[in-house]
């Protein structure tokens, strides 16, 4: 075999994205590039790595394989780097964070920065997915920490409280359910919405939701985060459901919110890993960062 860890990181990154050409552009490599060193390595051992579709890439048997000893040798070598980074100037560790929706637009922007000021050695490698599909990443060892909905199960994962995280309804202040103190998420399935962006994780999750409830969400318009839905709610393009940080923090507030008693509705986040005391001490360093006092 004639691997070395940006085959290795290449292969992952494809795996993680579901195709060569962005898992190229998040290895920083060409697609020429990128389709060559997989060729080299399938051509190393003579076998393929991935089956190529329409839609994408998925692992073979060999390739499922490949990727669980790919994701042990990267962490080891990221922690031999971190054992080593006072021997040698200029190394740097990264943690991956995987996230949901209203983590990274409402709560993490800012402790993430100030982290960064504060450790200039290390880089974070931050993804916004559904919260499925973090504990499954988690549980594969293909992230160090995780910050997902207390709805999903954290089975086999050890968790710590991140923030409340309720999500409310807001609607035009002219629309007909304005009046009403109190409207259930079936009978707002009744009128049209304001949603985001469809591959968000939050508009995964609301989808889910409505399904279960046995219908589904009619979606006007799509917007470009929370402001974006606000604005056109504010605007009557339709109703919206974000988290009641994004409203409270929006000044004016040209639309009525209403709260939503569904469970689902009445989230808290959830720092998640699969063992806290054997995170590398940078990512031990990011954990203590964002758990709260």
């Amino acid at each position: 075999m004639h691997f070395d860890l940006t085959d290795l990181r290449l292969y992952l990154h494809i795996l993680d994205s579901g195709n060569i050409t962005a898992g190229a552009a998040r290895s920083h490599l060409s697609l020429a590039a990128a389709s060559a060193r997989i060729r080299a390595m399938e051509a190393s051992l003579g076998t393929e790595f991935l089956e190529r579709g329409r839609r994408g890439v998925t692992p073979t048997p060999a390739g499922k394989a490949l990727a669980q000893h790919a994701r042990v040798l990267l962490q080891q070598a990221e922690r031999l780097q971190q054992d080593l980074a006072e021997y040698a100037r200029g190394v740097k560790g990264q943690v991956r964070l995987l996230c949901n929706t209203t983590a990274l637009s409402e709560y993490l922007p800012e402790v993430l920065a100030d982290f960064l000021r504060e450790h200039p050695n290390l880089d974070i490698d931050l993804q916004e997915l559904p919260s499925a599909r973090i504990t499954h990443a988690l549980r594969q060892g293909a992230a160090d920490l995780g910050i997902v909905s207390d709805a999903i199960d954290t089975t086999d994962l050890q968790t710590r409280a991140f923030r409340d995280d309720p999500l409310v309804l807001i609607l035009p202040l002219e629309h007909p359910l304005s009046d009403a103190t109190e409207v259930s998420f079936s009978d707002a399935l009744r009128h049209d919405f304001v949603g985001l962006h469809a591959d968000s994780a939050l508009a995964v999750y609301l989808e889910e939701q409505a399904l279960h409830s046995g219908s589904r969400m009619q979606i006007r318009i799509r917007a470009d985060g929370f402001d974006g839905v606000m604005r056109m709610v504010a605007r009557s393009a339709g109703l919206g459901i974000v988290p009641l940080a994004a409203v409270q923090r929006a000044t004016p507030q040209a639309f009525k919110t209403l709260p939503m008693n569904e469970g689902w509705a009445r989230r808290e986040l959830l720092l998640c890993a699969r063992d806290f005391a054997a995170l590398p001490a940078y990512a031990r360093a990011l954990l203590d960062a964002l758990t709260l006092p």
